[in-house]
């Protein structure tokens, strides 16, 4: 207790925090109560009753009479409101505590029914076994009973009866007492088994899952069952052999069989087939497989018929059927969008679709086939396709050229025909497909469709401007110039050829692109030619097989099933499947899975005889070549099956006699510890097309000293190659990776977009250095930062270990979880070891 100018305070210590008392004049003011810091006011008798709960919007300010001495009125404000904001978190408290309590007292009375439920099957149960064993002792009884009537003559053969026994007793058969009290007993049951039954008639009990698959529950066989045991019963008795007719099968017998499907085919057991097979001196077990001949002897023995098949009669199940003309239907056309690098062909589809892909493209070219629908303001429904223009995607081409209806051959107006563009004419010629000449870039002062329209004169042809009958357009991807007028001349076309496809059929597509995703698994790209694909169909392509596990349309949405020309992304893969092979669905899981065995024993074969050498003259001529030829041993692994078979064509065609390219291994996903050791082992570089290696990956590389390139354009990466292989190293750009952050969470900032809350996991991030979004170790964006902040302070760089704010420059489409990869680019001088 002390008293200061002619003030009291009473101090209260405690294990929260103090409580003083203040008494001024004889009259209590208030109590302070401070904790951690903070002081909250509350009010006792006597004190304003608008400062209990905190003082409203537009009320007076509080009388400098009623506050304590020292506290300013802002001071008496902020304490009311913290005041308010403690009495409402003890009302949700306690709102949270009812909620609980309500919840667990739920919870008690779930398990109280959940116990009460177990102990009724319990007794059910019970109630069942006992009947069951009455019914057993029942059965026994009976059995006795006819044992002892059969047993009745013989007694009386052998044993007369007395003589000075009644002559109605001699004359009555031994067992006839015996089968009195059973006949009347068999009466009174009505002639059948008593079962214990509720009012009604039901049975008693309930018939679980349990007792249904232990047999248990009052069950009781068929009467067709019992038919049966009692003919077998009779037959034993009069002492008839019991004859099985012998049921003969076709069975049908591939090249190699194992003996545990033999015995299947046929119906016997796999132990009478290995027996069988030992007799005749072959010791094979039933996972063993045995040749044609001696199966067709196995079968011949057992008294069956023998059908041969070859391997490949298992497609036959996937034979083209013709369809009714009256089952065909209109179907969308699909269009091709081909031509040379560089001349718009994605941006003039971007100006029909109004997306914007090219921004998200490395460099700002294509270098994935892509598939979309579109829908015109008429209505009408288009699917096109998006190719590469580069030399090194041809095959890519092709096989857009293949599957569709139209082509579009793209042609830039200040840049004229060029080579791709000669090869875009020759792929459409080869598959016989309408093409549309587009003269893009017509917006441009250099522009002169003329010398288009000439210069295709040379490949023969013949545009209708120069009375021809292929149509061309002059368009602009940037005005929006003459798109109608090229979605007009598609349209026309269309009607001309009266695209029909059957929907109702089993559906068969090709696959257009094949990737590997981390959290999906294997994906394809598949543009359905015939029939309808649906969710759960069992399908087989090339080498894989599948069920539909998910179907998701251009726009990442997920649809239950897609029609004839409906571009689809499938889920539920085994394995990558090759780009351009053609899905089929099948009837069984059974089918699809001995298709796809077969076709990957095929390719098997059909490798190893490629690479074998039969003749001692082949053997000296491949040791000689692989003496003078200088190899580059690399190993190519890419994000789509597309990007990394272009890749391997491109770098199989570098070099000469003395030097050449050789690519151990290609996939698709991301960099593992197995293509590292592989490279170890061989001593190449590890090529990443817009992929990048794990962690452990990365780790191994290290120790091992495998080197990893990483590539975004196809450019850089053949030019890279060639020049490595032909000796030509001059200075080259060099990326230096400087750190990793992870991506924490997001946030919204108003004025600059999206900002990443990241935690720098390796090395430093710094503000003038490039960065790479990371998303599943697959590139998803690559560009600058706009802003680099350590709290409030816009810093240079961050340590490794420490929080910072990133915000991408032009880019917003992050996530939790996503990986900053941090790099800094130098030219550094390379020479040949």
């Amino acid at each position: 207790m002390s008293d200061t100018d002619g003030k009291k305070t009473l101090g209260l210590g405690g294990q929260g925090g103090q409580v003083k008392q203040s008494f001024s004049h004889g009259r209590t003011k208030s109590v302070v109560v401070e904790k951690k810091r903070k002081r909250v006011v509350v009010p006792k008798a006597g004190a304003q009753p608008g400062a209990a709960a905190g003082k409203p919007a537009g009320a007076p300010k509080s009388d400098p009479s009623r506050r304590p001495a020292g506290i300013s009125e802002a001071e008496m404000e902020r304490r009311l409101k913290a005041l308010a904001a403690a009495k409402a978190r003890e009302a949700e408290e306690a709102e949270a505590r009812a909620a609980e309590e309500k919840a667990r007292e739920e919870e008690r009375q779930r398990r109280r029914e959940e116990a009460e439920a177990r102990e009724r099957e319990e007794r059910e149960r019970e109630a069942a076994l006992r009947a069951k064993e009455e019914e057993d002792a029942r059965a026994k009884a009976e059995a006795e009973e006819r044992k002892a009537r059969k047993a009745a003559p013989a007694a009386e053969q052998t044993a007369p009866a007395a003589p000075d026994a009644p002559l109605s007793e001699r004359s009555r058969p031994a067992g006839a007492d015996a089968r009195k009290p059973a006949k009347r007993q068999d009466d009174d049951r009505g002639g059948r088994p008593s079962k214990p039954r509720e009012e009604g008639g039901r049975r008693s009990g309930k018939l679980t899952l349990n007792d249904a698959l232990t047999g248990g529950g009052g069950r009781e066989r068929s009467l067709a069952a019992m038919k049966r045991k009692q003919e077998r019963a009779r037959q034993k008795a009069m002492g008839q052999t019991q004859s099985r007719e012998k049921v003969v099968r076709e069975v049908q017998l591939p090249e190699t069989i194992v003996v545990q499907e033999l015995a299947n085919r046929m119906a016997e057991r796999a132990a009478d087939v290995v027996k069988a097979l030992m007799k005749m001196g072959v010791m094979a077990t039933m996972n063993q497989s045995i040749d044609a001949d001696t199966a067709e002897i196995i079968i011949e023995e057992f008294g069956h018929k023998m059908v041969r098949v070859s391997d490949s009669d298992v497609e036959q199940v996937i034979e083209q059927v013709e369809d009714n003309p009256e089952d065909l239907k209109p179907r969308p056309p699909i269009i091709t969008i081909m031509g040379h690098v560089d001349h718009g062909k994605t941006s003039l589809l971007d100006a029909i679709r109004k997306t914007n892909v090219v921004s998200g493209e490395a460099g700002g070219i294509t270098q994935h086939i892509g598939a979309y629908q579109v829908t015109t303001e008429s209505g009408a429904v288009l699917s096109f396709l998006d190719t590469p223009g580069h030399a090194a995607f041809t095959s890519m081409r092709a096989r857009g050229a293949n599957v569709t209806d139209i082509v579009v051959l793209v042609v830039a107006a200040d840049d004229s025909v060029m080579p791709q563009t000669i090869e875009a004419i020759n792929h459409a010629r080869a598959a016989k497909v309408p093409m549309i000449v587009a003269i893009n870039k017509c917006d441009k002062p250099a522009a002169d469709p003329n010398k288009v329209r000439t210069e295709l004169l040379q490949h023969e042809v013949v545009v209708e401007a120069m009375s021809g009958d292929v149509q061309d357009v002059e368009v602009s991807a940037v005005t929006g110039k003459g798109l109608d007028q090229l979605l007009e001349a598609i349209a026309l076309q269309a009607e001309i050829l009266e695209l029909k496809a059957n929907p109702d059929r089993a559906a068969m597509g090709a696959v257009i692109e094949a990737q590997l995703d981390v959290g999906r698994g294997p994906v394809a790209t598949v543009l359905v030619q015939n029939g309808t694909l649906r969710r759960g169909d069992i399908f087989v392509v090339g080498e894989q097989w599948g069920k539909v596990r998910a179907l998701m349309n251009d726009q990442g949405q997920r649809v239950d099933e897609a029609g004839p020309s409906v571009p689809v992304e499938v889920l539920g893969l085994n394995g990558t499947p090759e780009a351009g092979d053609v899905l089929n669905v099948v009837e069984t899981e059974a089918q699809a899975r001995e298709i796809a065995e077969y076709r990957q024993q095929a390719a098997k074969d059909k490798r190893a005889a490629a690479g074998a050498a039969t003749t001692l003259e082949q053997l000296m001529a491949k040791a000689k070549e692989d003496k003078d030829v200088a190899e580059l041993p690399v190993l190519v692994k890419a994000d789509v099956q597309g990007s990394a078979e272009a890749i391997v064509q491109a770098l199989e065609k570098i070099g000469n006699d003395e030097v050449r390219v050789r690519v151990l291994h290609y996939g698709v996903g991301a960099i593992t510890d197995t293509d590292v050791g592989l490279a170890e082992a061989s001593g190449a570089p590890i090529i990443g097309f817009n992929v990048r290696a794990n962690a452990s990956a990365r780790n191994s590389a290290n120790q091992k000293g495998v080197e990893l390139r990483y590539y975004s354009i196809i450019y850089d990466l053949v030019d890279d190659i060639k020049a490595a292989a032909s000796g030509l190293l001059s200075a080259e750009v060099r990326e230096n990776f400087i750190g990793y952050a992870e991506i924490r969470e997001v946030f919204k900032v108003t004025g600059v977009g999206k900002v990443a809350g990241c935690l720098v996991t390796e090395g430093v991030a710094r503000r003038s250095a490039g960065v790479r979004l990371l998303r599943d170790n697959v590139v998803i964006h690559e560009g600058t930062l706009k802003t680099l902040k350590r709290f409030k302070d816009e810093v240079k760089e961050v340590q490794s270990g420490q929080e910072c704010g990133m915000a991408f420059e032009n880019y917003d489409d992050i996530r939790p979880k996503d990986v900053i990869e941090i790099f800094e680019r130098e030219e550094v001088e390379r020479t040949l070891s």
